[in-house]
């Protein structure tokens, strides 16, 4: 979802061939590919699996596939806009950067920041400001916060399940405002932030798992399958290779291939690095064994992009 002051120029400019465009587009491109094909793809095999025969899980098996979603869906959205910024840049179109590595957001507020941005952007500047975004009254900026959130439930589908879905995340940002000068009181008394490797550990992983939480809404075919899951995780048994251990092997590979190439982006952008290395094989090296990973690992099965059905 692109400006317009940024795009519609960029429509009568005339485009010439340049091989730095080509190239860095293909990059781009194929990082897109990897996180569609080994990774989305990889855990839809068990996410689906899952959650498409609920009453037949347990909660280890439910829990699994609840992460391994958080994983699936953000490489799904992230690779459809990664291949199309990529296939852009190849013909000399720039496009917004639309994810930020949302895995590492320390807060929920942070992770819609990072998370489609086009669209969280969109929501701001013509929902979320136009109804007087935080400069109102405390009341009514809860209000804004929540109405933008349900709205965005509803643009994805008109299901309850989407609607719960943004009143979980519209309740995550006003309950975070809410209790802040409590939970900065908190840290200071326990001095946590005085390890500041932990602390960023704490909230990340809290981000992860309180967005990952509202995604059993997002990805459950209704509201009773919903907590049907939750119910089932809340009430823990089983193992996590009831379905077998190869394929819970696979994913966690994929998973951790993707979190070691953007926790190094992420933390230590300025250190070595392999995609935009100086030294032509170090590159060409780095990217040679993506696409290795892709041809041996991906699933070849024709799934379509997750946001074909929005």
């Amino acid at each position: 979802i692109e400006r317009p002051q940024n795009l519609l120029h960029q429509f009568r400019e005339k485009h010439y061939f340049d091989s730095h465009n080509v190239f860095e587009g293909l990059k781009i491109i194929t990082w897109g590919l990897f996180k569609k094909l080994v990774v989305a793809d990889r855990l839809a095999l068990y996410v689906n699996g899952a959650y498409n025969n609920i009453d037949q899980q347990d909660g280890a098996t439910l829990t699994l596939a609840t992460i391994f979603f958080s994983f699936q869906i953000y490489c799904d959205f992230s690779a459809y806009s990664d291949i199309a910024i990529g296939s852009a840049r190849v013909l000399g179109f720039d496009l917004m950067t639309n994810f930020r590595r949302p895995v590492f957001a320390k807060s929920t507020s942070e992770f819609w920041g990072r998370w489609h941005i086009s669209l969280s952007t969109w929501f701001k500047d013509y929902l979320y400001f136009p109804m007087g975004g935080s400069k109102v009254s405390v009341p009514r900026w809860y209000f804004n916060l929540m109405i933008v959130f349900l709205i965005s439930g509803l643009w994805h589908g008109a299901n309850w399940t989407y609607v719960i879905w943004g009143a979980i995340n519209g309740f995550y940002l006003v309950f975070a405002i809410i209790t802040k000068k409590y939970r900065d009181k908190f840290n200071t008394i326990t001095g946590i932030t005085k390890n500041r490797g932990i602390y960023i550990t704490v909230q990340v992983v809290s981000t992860f798992l309180l967005i990952s939480f509202s995604r059993i809404f997002f990805r459950a075919k209704s509201v009773e399958d919903a907590f049907k899951v939750i119910n089932k995780i809340l009430n823990f048994s089983g193992s996590i290779f009831k379905d077998g251990s190869a394929i819970v092997l696979y994913c966690f590979f994929a998973i951790f291939i993707l979190l070691a190439i953007e926790f190094k982006k992420e933390f230590y952008p300025g250190v070595f690095t392999f995609s935009h290395n100086r030294n032509f094989w170090v590159r060409t090296s780095y990217y040679s064994l993506l696409i290795i990973i892709i041809v041996l690992v991906g699933v070849f099965d024709g799934g379509q992009f997750i946001y074909f059905q929005f």
